[in-house]
């Protein structure tokens, strides 16, 4: 062979080494540029953003109230606003792949970049005018959402439904705590249901587990005196003495004071409120457990009573058949899909400031009648929750329970009247409210206030 050939293949050879080399190297530089356009835009700016650099502010997430024709008057809630975080967690390795701002769709669900490299979690968010939940990995949630007090449902594709929603009711459990009251808060807790516990100070150290136990699953404590004597026929001094020694007790048991209380017998007027500073409550669904003693007879009060929207319930877990009834009536209404929480759950879900008056009701009627102190107008989140819902009874029922509220009663016999309930005088803006709305829900009732 030539020495002129020896030269010209090692000249091809030398080419295609140069060839292959840039080949190389363009393709390492491509995708380092790619490599740095992701984490620029991915990973950089958000990560910025977060201590306060350039990031684009997040949009805010509408929330408001549903209205007749199916518009929506918002109200921004900030603090349920879908966060904007950038994209680095196991999770979302399948999120790295594509840099296209828009909805997209992987193993693991529906989820939305944003122009940034960012995409939502960790709450509501209004995307091209409908809105979604997004959960802690940034994917669309469905079905029923839970924020606070209130469910909200989510369509298959992530978008809210207006129309489905649950209606609440406020199961509430006198006298107590006694022997039977563990059962129940074990039901409580097995179904997710809450209940509020107006106690008595002379049985509360006699059963501080209880006390405890209803703390840890979310219950509420209530006061109902230290030992159910008429709050109307005391000095003011010993009001307050009674309600103030229940509190000392339920500190001692489980170190919180009780946020709401009950009178003794339903018997309390302004003055009562105000000294004792707590949101007193009485009650729209009866179930005459005291006196009917039978567990059928119980349960057959609650489920065929009514359950509009925003009922308070009256119960007693002292008796062994009321909490029998109690551990029927609790699944079964969950299964109905009717949400059980306390009467401060409630209120808050239906936009009501609680005051230091007396409420009877959570109804809608109730409510746009301005009959319940302290509403805003305003229900949390979104549309409000289940604020203008109410059960199968129809809207006809739903303002009827008003003369089925009976008896303003609450245990034992001979203790209070329709003059009772509604005395004071009047000087607070609450106080007036509550003369208001006992005018209603007790006139022509036929009350003795016996329980």
């Amino acid at each position: 062979m030539s020495k002129m050939s020896i030269q010209e293949r090692k000249r091809i050879k030398q080419r295609q080494l140069m060839i292959r080399k840039m080949t190389r190297i363009g393709i390492i530089s491509a995708f380092m540029i790619l490599l740095g356009v992701f984490l620029v835009r991915g990973v950089i700016l958000p990560l910025m953003g977060r201590s306060g650099g350039s990031k684009a502010k997040p949009e805010e997430v509408a929330y408001g109230e549903i209205n007749e024709d199916g518009s929506i008057t918002y109200e921004m809630e900030k603090g349920d606003m879908a966060e904007r975080i950038p994209v680095f967690s196991d999770n979302d390795t399948a999120k790295a792949a594509d840099l296209t701002p828009g909805w997209h769709d992987n193993s693991y669900g529906r989820w939305y970049r944003n122009p940034d490299g960012t995409f939502y979690a960790n709450g509501f968010q209004e995307i091209d005018g409908a809105q979604y939940s997004f959960d802690g990995d940034g994917y669309v949630q469905t079905g029923w959402v839970t924020k606070g007090v209130n469910d909200y449902y989510f369509n298959e594709d992530g978008s809210y439904n207006p129309d489905k929603k649950k209606p609440m009711l406020a199961l509430t459990f006198d006298d107590g705590p006694g022997q039977y009251t563990m059962e129940l808060l074990e039901c409580l807790e097995a179904n997710g249901a809450h209940a509020t516990f107006f106690m008595l100070g002379e049985l509360v150290g006699s059963y501080p587990d209880e006390v405890r136990k209803m703390v840890e699953i979310g219950c509420e404590l209530g006061n109902h005196s230290y030992d159910h004597s008429d709050q109307t026929t005391l000095s003011l001094d010993a009001v307050y003495k009674q309600f103030n020694d229940t509190d000392n007790n339920l500190i001692e048991a489980c170190g919180q004071a009780s946020t709401v209380a009950r009178a003794p017998y339903g018997n309390g007027n302004a003055d009562i409120y105000q000294t004792v500073g707590k949101p007193f409550f009485m009650w729209s669904l009866d179930t005459m457990d005291w006196s009917l003693l039978d567990a059928d007879a119980d349960y057959n009060s609650v489920m065929n009573g009514d359950l509009t929207d925003g009922t308070i319930i009256l119960m007693h877990d002292i008796h062994q058949p009321s909490v029998q009834a109690a551990l029927r009536i609790i699944p079964d209404l969950v299964a109905q899909g009717y949400k059980l929480v306390t009467v401060s759950e409630m209120a808050e879900a239906k936009g009501v400031d609680l005051q230091n008056t007396c409420y009877v009701d959570f109804w809608q009627s109730t409510l746009d009648a301005g009959q319940v102190p302290g509403y805003t107008g305003q229900p949390g989140l979104l549309s409000g929750g289940s604020s203008d819902t109410s059960s199968d009874s129809g809207s006809d029922e739903l303002s009827s329970g008003s003369d089925e509220l009976s008896s303003g009663s609450d245990e034992e016999p001979e203790s209070g009247s329709e003059d009772e309930l509604s005395s004071g005088d009047g000087s607070e803006s609450g106080e007036e409210s509550f003369e208001i709305v006992t005018e209603e829900y007790y006139e022509d009732s036929g009350d003795s206030g016996e329980y």
